[in-house]
């Protein structure tokens, strides 16, 4: 598989900078052009933890420019069986700042840009955009549902694992790579169509987790990111890495992408920036004036069928992406009612919407936050009427906010 390289060159190393990365120059597939590409490479590392660690001291040394590092936290003395950028000195200090100075003393020609702040739906766009490659070293599946996503949307390379006990897995999701590549997109829903429910999957902190083998999977997605900035190798695209670090095996296991997450278009993209957002206030509001006869509207859920039967809006219509992308799916929208569209988070349901406004829909809108944001509203008692995992809606004339 052919992929260009990420990154344009810079147009000369410094005198400096040419000593420290000598060894690494001579390799004949990266040479001085690689490395002028990697120097001016902008790589976003999530976490300063057990993976985050050892992919940020090689990505430091092996010459890139910019390295953003995204973490709220402070290190703790546990932390540093496998948090190798950090130091007995550095507990109690902000891990960013930490890693930050550890960096800085391998590289310190690097721009070091520290992101001390919570990943969430509000800010992941901005975070992550400016960036050429993610490496998602985080440890909870909603943020990184949210990485997932988010990178989908700006059609950035996301270098992914998991770490657990004596086993890891490490792949490369990239939902539109470039046209020609000849790389099918794939992404993470790919792998997991939805996060497992709470409490299903243990933690390190429960189940344990080998330091070293942490080393070992932080380095290659370290590597991952290299070849995917200067265009060598076959990067991990649709394809994970298997490691049983008891057993030393390593084997490969093929994932196919659907495409459902794809990011949209360019034309899709400024098309659904202008459509009008529903919150879920505004829905559970017109929910209860349609039950009582005085509006009209379909709620449309384009996720996969195992997502809508896990959780769904009440009376929405199950269309997945990939259906309504083509004639036959559209066929089955009425035109003459309003359409609310609504994915897991947004990132489907912006291009579905953007996809039926082309098509000659002309009332079309997008829930924002998508079921995260309308099952979050229910358990917060902002959706009044909806009991247990779905009730009855209220009646029309009733309260439609608990705030």
């Amino acid at each position: 598989m052919a992929i260009p390289p990420l990154v344009e060159p810079v147009d000369r190393l410094s005198a400096a900078e040419s000593v420290r990365t000598a060894r690494q120059r001579r390799l004949p597939q990266l040479n001085e052009l690689g490395q002028r590409r990697l120097a001016n490479a902008r790589i976003l590392v999530l976490g300063a933890g057990g993976l985050g660690s050892p992919a940020l001291l090689y990505l430091a040394a092996a010459g890139v420019g910019t390295i953003g590092i995204v973490d709220d936290d402070d290190v703790e003395p546990s932390n540093l069986q496998r948090q190798i950028v950090h130091g007995t000195a550095d507990v109690g200090r902000p891990k960013a700042a930490s890693a930050a100075e550890a960096i800085a003393r391998i590289a310190p020609e690097a721009t070091i840009i520290q992101h001390s702040e919570r990943l969430v739906a509000a800010n992941a766009a901005t975070m992550l955009g400016g960036y050429d490659v993610v490496i998602d070293g985080t440890d909870n599946f909603p943020t990184r549902f949210l990485v997932n996503d988010t990178c989908a949307a700006l059609g950035i390379p996301l270098v992914w694992a998991s770490v657990l006990r004596f086993d890891a897995q490490l792949t490369v999701f990239w939902a539109t790579p470039p046209a020609g590549s000849g790389v099918t997109g794939v992404h993470l829903r790919d792998l997991f169509p939805t996060p497992p429910a709470e409490g299903e999957v243990p933690n390190c902190a429960d189940a344990g987790v080998l330091g070293a083998l942490c080393g070992q999977v932080g380095s290659l997605m370290a590597t991952e990111t290299i070849k995917l900035v200067t265009g060598i190798g076959t990067p991990l695209i649709g394809r994970i890495l298997v490691i049983d670090a008891l057993s030393g095996r390593f084997s490969e296991v093929p994932l196919v992408g659907t495409g459902i997450a794809a990011a949209p278009t360019p034309g899709e993209a400024a098309e659904a920036a202008r459509l009008p957002a529903v919150t879920t206030h505004d829905l559970v509001t017109r929910m209860a004036a349609r039950a009582a006869g005085h509006d009209d509207f379909l709620v449309v859920d384009v996720r996969e069928p195992s997502e809508h039967a896990e959780i769904s809006i009440p009376d929405a219509r199950l269309l997945p992406l990939a259906d309504l992308l083509t004639a036959d799916g559209q066929a089955t929208l009425p035109r003459d009612l309003p359409l609310v569209v609504h994915c897991h988070a947004g990132t489907r349901a912006n291009r579905a919407a953007a996809a039926l406004l082309q098509a000659g829909f002309t009332d079309v809108s997008v829930l924002t936050g998508g079921i995260v944001a309308w099952e979050a509203a229910v358990a917060a008692g902002e959706v009044p009427g909806l009991g247990g995992r779905w009730a009855t809606l209220p009646t029309a004339g009733s309260p439609t906010s608990g705030r």
